[in-house]
């Protein structure tokens, strides 16, 4: 644990000098949480409460489950349905954005090997890596849903929304799924970082990581899809495999000796 706890101090010196980093973990944030508030507030106050659910005019399979609401409420939980994607993104985006320039960044500043020349195991440097990239992320994410929820409060919401908000599907997706999702984009960075030479390169394909939930985003649009606590519980399971699967992986994908002798 102390090399670990040594490569995550030198992890996020490095990472906070770099200004793209600061500006992707202040300003998505920011935008994630007040897209929605300003959604539900805008539905709050253009639908009369006493409309029925079958007036708002949503997708058969997401009005079959707005029983005993009225067409604002069930049109403010069909947008948190939604809007709980924007949450998801953020433990993938924030973490990507770090994982993607640890192993290239350092090679671009000549501090890679050196690093990779010292006793520290494969296993505690990307473990390292990993953490110093999952953590800031995963926090960033908790955070920014307690200020959503706190907003919720303040703009009056009706108790059947907040319940929503509150329900076990939001509360797996944030604070499990979440996280496992960070652990995924992470590892997948670090994978990209350590075969390409470029920064910018390793950004980019790494940021392809968020397209199968880009996916998902797309079929609650359209109606296709509903995010419930079976598709919740489901999405963990799936994902938890996944990202077991990739840490079993990572000790053979990173190869160190080729890094240290036939980088260029």
């Amino acid at each position: 644990m102390r090399h670990i706890r040594t490569i995550i101090d030198k992890e996020w010196a490095e990472v906070f000098k770099n200004r793209w980093v600061i500006t992707t973990m202040t300003l998505l944030p920011l935008l994630f949480v007040a897209l929605p508030l300003v959604m539900l507030y805008m539905t709050n106050s253009s639908l009369p409460v006493e409309m029925p659910a079958e007036s708002a005019g949503l997708p058969p399979g997401f009005a079959a489950a707005c029983s005993g609401l009225t067409a604002g409420e069930c049109t403010q939980i069909y947008l948190l349905n939604q809007f709980m994607l924007l949450f998801m993104m953020m433990p993938l985006i924030i973490p990507t954005t770090i994982a993607a320039y640890s192993i290239v960044g350092e090679k671009t500043t000549r501090s890679l090997e050196p690093l990779l020349a010292t006793p520290i195991t494969t296993i505690e440097l990307l473990a390292g890596k990993g953490l110093a990239a999952v953590i800031p992320g995963v926090i960033i994410s908790y955070g920014v849903f307690g200020v959503f929820v706190v907003g919720c409060l303040l703009l009056g919401l009706t108790p059947a929304v907040l319940s929503y908000i509150l329900s076990p599907s939001w509360l797996l997706g944030i604070l499990v799924l979440g996280p496992i999702l960070s652990v995924i984009a992470t590892i997948f960075a670090i994978y990209v970082s350590s075969r390409v030479s470029d920064p910018r390169v390793a950004e980019q394909v790494s940021s392809t990581v968020i397209l199968p939930l880009m996916l998902v985003m797309f079929a609650v649009l359209a109606g296709k899809l509903v995010i419930n606590i079976n598709f919740m519980v489901i999405a963990i399971i799936v994902s938890a495999l996944i990202a077991f699967g990739m840490l079993r992986l990572g000790t053979v994908i990173f190869d160190r000796e080729n890094i240290l002798t036939k980088w260029k």
